[in-house]
């Protein structure tokens, strides 16, 4: 299943809405939390009903439930480049792999697939041997998940990790998605990509 980022914010909260309050939020609730009207949020919500990510009873104000999605198959096809760490940043290289997936990208994008190693992101909804879609880019708004490439001192080489982008006074804070973990804290930091979709492993 693929998720816009905006279609994967709104399951974020829906998700950590339900966690907490043990209900489901309203069209009215989610529209305030993201400052916009009540029918883009109606229309994210429809998608992700479509792809199999929640389901809804008609005229009930709180009648969101999250499902587990389906893999669907199709013949447009786009690259893995190699792995990205949600963990411990792993070495940077690139293996192909070959992927087929309608409409993850337009035909001349010049996005590409990574796929998860580790669980650092999993309250953001990416999991281990999730893919997530990336768009080429060397700068990030705070709050964004972006490819960041660290100098690795010991080898001379470079590590990948997929983590939230967050500019603070004296350093360059990524954050993980897992209560578990620390954020790393860097000077140097290069920015490779954005993640802007995410395609959940089958169970």
């Amino acid at each position: 299943m693929f998720l816009t980022e905006k279609q994967l914010s709104v399951l974020n909260f829906i998700r950590d809405f339900i966690r907490d309050r043990g209900i489901a939020p309203t069209l009215d609730e989610m529209s305030q939390f993201f400052h916009v009207s009540k029918i883009t949020i109606y229309e994210h919500v429809s998608a992700l009903e479509k792809k199999g990510a929640l389901r809804k009873t008609k005229n009930l104000a709180r009648s969101i439930e999250l499902v587990e999605p389906e893999r669907r198959s199709s013949p447009a096809a786009l690259t893995v480049r190699g792995r990205i760490a949600a963990g411990s940043a792993i070495e940077a290289c690139e293996v192909p792999e070959a992927f087929a997936f309608e409409d993850l990208a337009p035909p001349d994008s010049d996005c590409y697939l990574l796929r998860v190693v580790g669980d650092s992101m999993i309250k953001a909804h990416i999991c281990d041997g999730d893919l997530v879609l990336v768009k080429p880019a060397d700068t990030a708004q705070d709050g964004e998940i972006v490819v960041a490439v660290l100098p690795d001192a010991s080898t001379a080489a470079s590590k990948a990790t997929l983590k939230r982008f967050f500019r603070e006074k004296d350093c360059i804070r990524l954050q993980p998605e897992n209560d578990a973990l620390e954020p790393i804290r860097v000077r140097d930091v290069r920015i490779q990509g954005r993640v802007v979709g995410v395609v959940r492993a089958k169970a």
